[in-house]
């Protein structure tokens, strides 16, 4: 009952998700201060927007785990200096070490950090075809940081994973048993999920997007996220879920935002070929119901594009 009443209060809080607010917590190079979704796991909401000087890459939500024999933490960071201010805060709530980092895909905002966790001597855990990502794309991605980063990209280096996985990877820690689970193909290489069955709590990585529209990918299969979604994510049963991008929430919002979203884009791109639409008209299908996203402005028309390519000859 009492995580019941924490999670309807924090849906209830007044929604500050907006790419129109640079940065919330000044006094930090975090976009936002970390807040306790439930007792014992932490997450600190990145920007809805994509990575700015202001917001310093904090555009995805880096989140931890307060097991009571160490920490957890879900993301690297986007660069050093993000991943050493969320070590700073997780030294604020408790003494106790961070014995494990999980990056939940190949991109940077999940990677980049990786140096400085592992300067402290601490394990990074990541997909394989995450770590793969990474290693293909580490120097595009690092070059492409410092421009916007300016100074708060100082002592970053491209590292990858130091542990992979394949399908899934169990941890028992303190009170907390945890699945690290690669459900199936979703929004990139190697998304994970990271899984609290007692709690019913799930870190959801990029497979879930709330209150911005999820970017897809040339390389994204949304007919293979869908169904991993409807066949592996779902069933799951969770009754929290701290999404990729977002506030913390629950299935029916996350499922609102991105399965359906998904459906729906593909549904209006199926009706456009069975028309005869061309490439160049097919970025202007009709996506009016997502209008209110944050980052619609950005990716709605490239979205469109993406899965017109994907679709045109499935």
């Amino acid at each position: 009952m009492i995580r019941k009443t924490l999670l309807l209060a924090l849906l209830a809080a007044p929604a500050l998700a907006s790419e129109d607010i640079p940065d919330q917590y000044p006094q930090s190079v975090l976009y936002e201060k970390p807040v306790e979704v439930i007792p014992g796991i932490f997450s600190a909401i990145g920007a809805t927007a994509p990575p700015t000087y202001e917001n310093a890459g904090h555009n995805n939500n880096l989140s931890f785990i307060v097991t009571g024999d160490g920490v957890i933490v879900v993301n690297a960071g986007a660069n050093a200096a993000l991943a050493k201010a969320l070590h700073d805060e997780i030294r604020a709530v408790t003494d106790q070490p961070v014995k494990l980092v999980i990056n939940e895909n190949g991109q940077g905002h999940a990677m980049l950090g990786n140096s400085y966790w592992v300067e402290q001597g601490i394990d990074v855990l990541a997909h394989v075809d995450a770590a793969e990502e990474f290693a293909d794309t580490s120097f595009q991605l690092l070059e492409g940081m410092k421009r916007y980063a300016r100074e708060n990209a100082q002592g970053t280096v491209a590292q990858g994973p130091t542990i992979t996985f394949e399908d899934s990877y169990a941890i028992d820690m303190g009170d907390m048993h945890i699945e690290v689970l690669h459900l199936g193909p979703a929004h990139s290489p190697g998304d994970i999920q990271v899984w609290l069955p007692e709690q019913r709590f799930v870190i959801a990585g990029d497979i879930a997007f709330h209150e911005r529209m999820p970017p897809i990918f040339a390389e994204t299969c949304t007919s293979c996220w869908i169904e991993t979604w409807e066949t592996a994510f779902e069933p799951l049963g969770a009754l929290y879920v701290i999404p990729g991008h977002g506030h913390p929430t629950n299935m029916d919002q996350v499922r609102r935002y991105t399965h359906d979203y998904l459906v729906y884009l593909r549904g209006k791109i199926g009706e456009h070929l069975e028309n005869g639409g061309a490439l160049d008209d097919a970025y202007y299908v009709d996506q009016s119901p997502y209008a209110h996203l944050d980052t619609f402005e950005e990716l709605a028309t490239k979205n469109a594009g993406v899965v017109f390519t994907e679709m045109e000859f499935e």
